[in-house]
């Protein structure tokens, strides 16, 4: 999270357990990718705690620098493909079928992208008024089209999944994109990931409701 230490933690702590009872709700192999994100969010969210608390010693500098790769790989390479492949795998007879391809495949070269430049290019974290900011020396001429292909990967899905309630999880998403555009663009990265995290609790709601209405299925 950006606000804090404790709040990173405790970010993690509830992301953690609300992670556990969705994968306990899981009752086909489809679901594990997409109920695991909670849980993701919360190994993320922690690994911010960490930086918190080495920024403020600058004597652990590598384990600086190893919890800001860290968090990077999960905001930056992870999530443009795990949503859209874990969203896929839940309803393939979809009839979305093609869109939700694309999409995995718009994650798949986003996040080979963003592999790349951060592997060649320095990145560091800093506390600016509070927040933690992410300085990443990326080239500019690619960053805008690199954004639109992450938002795509990331936040349409939900809306092309044909699951009840799932547009909920994608126009929160989308919201919170608008509003840290708004008021957070210099926080961006930490900022945004914090807000999503929070909304990933809605994934225990979606899996808790999907396997309520297999059962009910099965009854009739």
């Amino acid at each position: 999270m950006c606000f804090s230490t404790s709040a990173s933690f405790g970010a993690g702590a509830v992301l953690s357990i609300i992670g556990i009872l969705s994968l306990k709700k899981v009752k086909h192999v489809n679901q594990i990718l997409f109920a695991s994100i909670p849980l993701i969010f919360a190994v993320q969210q922690i690994s911010e705690g960490v930086l918190w608390m080495t920024l403020k010693h600058p004597e652990f500098e590598f384990t600086q620098k190893i919890a800001t790769y860290v968090f990077l790989f999960f905001a930056q390479i992870l999530w443009p493909i795990w949503v859209p492949v874990s969203i896929f795998m839940l309803k393939k007879d979809s009839g979305h079928k093609i869109i939700l391809k694309s999409l995995v495949i718009i994650g798949v070269l986003t996040s080979a992208y963003l592999s790349y430049a951060l592997l060649l290019y320095p990145v560091h974290a800093e506390v600016v008024s509070y927040h933690i900011v992410y300085v990443q020396e990326y080239p500019l001429s690619s960053l805008y089209y690199i954004a639109v292909l992450y938002v795509l990967a990331t936040i349409a899905p939900p809306f092309f999944s044909g699951i009840k309630g799932m547009w909920i999880l994608g126009s929160t998403i989308l919201l919170s994109c608008i509003i840290t555009m708004l008021f957070y663009q210099n926080y961006l990265v930490s900022i945004w990931c914090f807000f999503a995290s929070i909304i990933s609790i809605s994934v225990y709601l979606i899996i808790n409701n999907m396997t309520k209405r297999n059962g009910q299925l099965q009854n009739l």
